[in-house]
């Protein structure tokens, strides 16, 4: 017996090994390249570094409205391929590829229409406002395109298929880090456009990649164009029912972001732009953690198809013991090291020296943060959307705000950052604590959430 359960835990880690790496590594090199590219604005100064960051909370604040839509459309692609369904798959997909890109690209118009009034309000100084616009028109395009390309990993990744997502996020990133120098400094005689050059760098980037997703979408059947309307009405409510919640729950951090950057900004524009590094090392450092909340709900979504429990409590603990092990290692590991990341990444001594102490106090909390997060994405997956946001809502509004304010209160910048790690922790806690409360009896919580 206990060499069979041993047998099948092994099987089972190697499936989700093989799902997992491609999305970690396209995760890593396209977080990678964020990071590098904010280190090379740092060498512009702080100003650009701390302008850059201001539009970090926007940034969040799309990928969470396309990754609320991106978990919703999974779901329910990854049921219906579940339950056998492949020509109701097909036209989800096509659904999501045509709304997804049209909803995105009326919220890039409305962050374009009101974009002065937001920064001032995020604690942005008046002068910093044309630096900052320059840098985020361009963005605002690079953001929509990109919002398309991950729709499109979506589908791939509702179907099974993790690797050209990967792959994919690693051509691009490797494209974005050869044309940021060119665009950011120049070549020769050239001067290089500055801030604006790391946007446009992403923006071609981006481009490229869609233009090659679109090509393999067009090898596979994915897609249909017959019955969408009637698959609309069919689908909305079930569909409404999970991307509503989710889009909630991925909406929060970037409100969380702007409310903690007010905070920040009122220490000076030198902790801003260590802010700004810790925020890009912080989606780096979570590589492992993001990219199972990718690979891993389509593959809950199938089992929840199926009735499967059994095997979801086994892929549930199996990666909660991933992420706590591997973010616990690497954040000692680079809290330790923090002198010397703080040295490559910083633009001049004072911002090095607040970057070390936001990277010592927070890196190793994000262990219990990666748990916080795998459990928001899997109760998206298994039909529990409403407990998924309300999970995520107390991370940031019970746990980690409040902790972050009262420890910038006590104590500046090292009081701001022990007590985000404090709130880390307490939240990684509480979504323990509600997961197995929940997968005591899935079932009944199914039913309670329908």
């Amino acid at each position: 017996m206990s060499r069979t359960h041993s047998t099948a835990t092994s099987s089972l880690g190697r499936t989700l090994w093989r799902q997992t790496w491609p999305m970690a590594i396209g995760v890593l090199s396209l977080l990678g390249f964020q990071l590098v590219d904010s280190a090379f604005i740092a060498r512009l100064g702080t100003a650009p570094l701390a302008a850059q960051t201001f539009t970090f909370p926007l940034g969040f604040l799309i990928i969470g409205v396309q990754v609320g839509m991106g978990i919703a459309i999974a779901a329910l692609i990854s049921r219906a391929l579940g339950a056998g369904e492949s020509t109701s798959a097909q036209r989800l997909g096509s659904l999501v590829l045509i709304c997804g890109a049209s909803v995105i690209a009326v919220l890039m118009l409305l962050l374009y229409a009101f974009q002065s009034p937001i920064f001032l309000l995020l604690g942005a100084e008046p002068e910093a406002l044309p630096l900052i616009r320059a840098y985020w028109n361009p963005q605002l395009l690079a953001a929509w395109v990109g919002a398309c390309l991950y729709f499109g990993y979506s589908l791939f990744r509702a179907h099974g298929d993790t690797r050209l997502p990967g792959t994919l996020m690693v051509t691009t990133s490797l494209v974005n880090l050869a044309l940021d120098p060119l665009l950011i400094f120049g070549v020769g005689d050239w001067p290089g456009l500055g801030l604006p050059g790391a946007a446009i760098a992403t923006l071609l980037a981006f481009s490229l990649g869609l233009a090659i997703l679109g090509w393999r979408l067009t090898r596979h059947d994915w897609l249909s164009g017959q019955g969408l309307m009637n698959e609309l009405r069919v689908s909305l409510k079930p569909f409404a029912g999970i991307a509503g919640p989710a889009m909630v729950s991925q909406l929060m951090p970037p409100l969380a972001a702007m409310l903690a950057l007010s905070a920040v900004a009122g220490l000076g524009e030198a902790q801003v732009a260590a802010w700004g590094l810790a925020n890009r090392l912080e989606t780096v450092s979570l590589m492992v953690v993001l990219a199972l909340t990718m690979s891993l709900p389509p593959w809950l979504g199938r089992c929840y198809g199926a009735g499967d429990w059994g095997q979801v409590h086994r892929l549930l603990r199996l990666a909660l013991r991933v992420v706590v092990v591997w973010q616990l290692v690497l954040g000692v590991l680079l809290a330790v090291a923090a002198p010397w990341l703080a040295q490559i990444l910083g633009g001049n001594p004072d911002v090095r020296g607040d970057l070390a102490v936001l990277i010592r106090c927070l890196l190793p909390s994000y262990a219990a943060l990666g748990v916080c997060m795998l459990v928001v994405s899997a109760g998206n997956a298994l039909g529990w959307p409403l407990r998924a946001m309300l999970m995520s809502a107390a991370r940031l509004f019970v746990f980690y705000l409040p902790c972050l304010w009262i420890g910038a209160w006590l104590g500046d910048l090292m009081g701001l950052a022990m007590g985000a790690a404090l709130g880390n922790l307490l939240a990684g806690l509480a979504a323990w604590w509600l997961l197995r409360r929940v997968l005591a009896s899935p079932r009944r919580n199914v039913a309670e959430s329908a």
